[in-house]
């Protein structure tokens, strides 16, 4: 693919390169998406409830057992590895090329394979707290419980720190990632819809030419693309950084 190559040279040219990643790239690790076919809201479940709305607030609030039994069967995933885009990214930021991952992920996959600076915007599912007394929690401790977890020092219920449907993004994450992705040379988008908002909304803040869009299918933001790739997120993220 031509655009390969031209891609390939801006990577080899620039020292800030920023990269803002969706659920596509972990679906090579074995981590289900949310809106392709075989996505999380497009499987069958046995539930009276649709997938998005047992990932809400709301949801969670009414039914915590239902809610930490579908999150654990669904997003806790055990034996996923980064993938070759993940490794690729790693390998960016140690050569001083990339200066940031910016993922809507929970999955931890990016510093699994070595990423140092990376700004969760949806949170993560390492990290868990208890909604009453605020205590933290580790994975070990909430997978340990059947049904929803409780707080062993008030019984409250916990919870994990992910950004539920309803509920605000952090905003120092939010400002942080606007801040890179405005003072970015190249920003390279992949694996994601584009249709989720906020998120979605801050690849508006780069000004620069060199926007780069991977994704197995079309997206809203193609148009603006300078650079459109459509593929495999980690077969080519791994074709781009080879040799580099």
């Amino acid at each position: 693919m031509e655009n390969v190559s031209e891609v390939k040279k801006l990577i080899k040219e620039s020292n800030n390169i920023v990269f803002f990643g969706g659920a596509g790239v972990s679906t090579a690790s074995g981590v289900p998406d949310f809106r392709s076919a075989t996505g999380l809201y497009n499987r069958e479940n046995d539930s009276d409830y649709s997938p998005e709305y047992m990932l809400s607030h709301e949801f969670f609030v009414n039914h915590p057992d239902k809610f930490m039994d579908y999150a654990k069967e669904n997003l806790m995933i055990d034996g996923i590895k980064p993938n070759a885009c993940h490794k690729a990214l790693a390998k960016l930021e140690e050569m001083g090329k990339l200066k940031g991952v910016i993922t809507q992920n929970v999955d931890s996959l990016h510093q699994e394979a070595g990423s140092k600076n990376v700004v969760e915007l949806h949170g993560n599912l390492r990290d868990y707290y208890c909604t009453s007394c605020g205590k933290n929690f580790d994975l070990d401790y909430v997978k340990s419980q059947d049904g929803k977890a409780v707080c062993d020092k008030c019984g409250g219920i916990v919870r994990p720190d992910i950004v539920l449907y309803g509920e605000s993004l952090d905003q120092n994450a939010l400002s942080y990632a606007v801040s890179l992705i405005a003072s970015a040379d190249v920003l390279i988008v992949g694996g994601t819809s584009l249709v989720v908002y906020p998120a979605a909304g801050l690849i508006d803040f780069y000004k620069g030419k060199k926007l780069v869009v991977i994704n197995m299918d079309p997206t809203p933001k193609d148009k603006n693309a300078d650079y459109l790739l459509q593929g495999d997120i980690s077969k080519i993220m791994d074709e781009l950084v080879e040799g580099v």
